[in-house]
């Protein structure tokens, strides 16, 4: 059987109705961008997330540079990230005008160590901004008490953590502001890119809605240099309906997981966790590259997150971290190996998962 990494098609189909009628209310209306379809899912996402604001926006990495723009981060300032996480955390904070400060990651969480976080924090730091990778919360009580500690901003890098959940609150409302990510892929996707920014702050979320339409609140008055970055209207009526959805969809993948978890062997599980949606279920191997190639011989579609530490990508080629910041962050590049995961793998496929994996070594 042939297992396809993800299959965006199974979602789409079983919200055909939903997902038709909320385009053509889109395509009826006339209205396109800044519209109803966005006021309401702003009001339904911020809801869901028990965040009093949502702002959004064009993509996660708008949504990652404008919640530091908001903050007033930029030239000069300090933005401490995870040493192993997919590249747009630390470009967002690149585009900021703010510099990326390595932290190492728990290699059983995928997350950063708070000790890790403390130990880069320098005079210049503004922000820590841990990322919730793959769906699990980071350790976001004890970033608390660091970041107070220290008195600067704790931000949520949310893009793979819709629905995620750490001790009854969910992810985007665990910090100063969250960045979510709603490409396709994600738990909660649109059908192109779009993102958004959460706060309890009403100020900081005035100040995104301005910056992601060209600075202006009043057309035609820009009290800032803005950029465009408006969540359109269709994409925002295709997250309502998917919404709606989205924690039947996650208690699928939660299943799923358990099923690996308990049956799966021969290669380093994930650490599961009460408040994990498994936007990704990232397995270790030592020959990942032979791994891949078996499980590909056999049918099973997997992926590689992340094949290249942003330290190491051309993009920072001048950056020169200490051994401690990066710690282990090489290691999980060359190990890691993602596996089919979402809320349409059957039980058939995920037989043939298991199957492949335990005969692949």
């Amino acid at each position: 059987m042939k297992v396809p990494f993800v299959d965006l098609r199974a979602a789409h189909a079983e919200l055909r109705e939903e997902l038709d009628a909320a385009i053509a209310r889109v395509i009826d209306s006339g209205w396109f961008l800044l519209g109803e379809q966005l006021e309401a899912f702003e009001r339904e996402f911020a809801s869901y997330c028990g965040a009093a604001h949502c702002v959004g926006v064009h993509s996660g990495l708008d949504a990652i540079e404008l919640l530091l723009r908001g903050h007033g981060i930029g030239e000069g300032d300090e933005v401490v990230v995870p040493a192993h996480t997919f590249v747009a955390t630390w470009l967002g904070v690149t585009r900021a005008g703010a510099t990326p400060v390595p932290a190492a990651v728990d290699p059983g969480t995928y997350n950063m160590y708070p000790a890790a976080a403390e130990a880069a924090i320098g005079e210049r730091t503004r922000a820590l901004m841990p990322v919730h990778l793959y769906g699990r919360p980071a350790d976001m009580v004890t970033l608390r008490e660091v970041a107070d500690r220290h008195g600067v901003l704790l931000l949520e890098d949310a893009a793979q953590a819709h629905g995620a959940t750490l001790q009854g609150r969910r992810a985007g409302g665990l910090g100063d502001g969250a960045a979510f990510s709603f490409y396709p892929a994600k738990n909660l996707g649109a059908l192109a890119d779009a993102g958004a920014v959460t706060t309890d702050d009403a100020g900081l979320a005035e100040r995104i809605r301005m910056l992601r339409n060209y600075g202006s609140r009043t057309r035609y008055v820009h009290e800032m240099a803005g950029t465009n970055s408006r969540l359109d209207e269709l994409q925002a009526a295709v997250l309502r309906a998917k919404l709606a959805k989205l924690d039947e969809w996650n208690a699928r993948r939660a299943r799923l997981a358990e099923r690996y978890l308990s049956e799966i062997g021969g290669v380093v599980l994930p650490e599961p966790d009460d408040g994990h949606v498994w936007h990704l279920f990232v397995v270790r191997h030592p020959e990942r590259d032979r791994l891949q190639a078996a499980l590909g011989e056999r049918g099973i579609g997997t992926l590689i997150h992340y094949p290249v530490p942003p330290h190491r990508s051309g993009a920072y080629a001048g950056m020169t971290p200490s051994r401690e910041q990066v710690e282990g962050a090489e290691q999980i590049a060359e190990q890691v190996l993602s596996l089919p995961m979402g809320p349409h793998v059957s039980d058939e496929q995920a037989d043939a998962v298991i199957e492949a994996v335990r005969g692949a070594h």
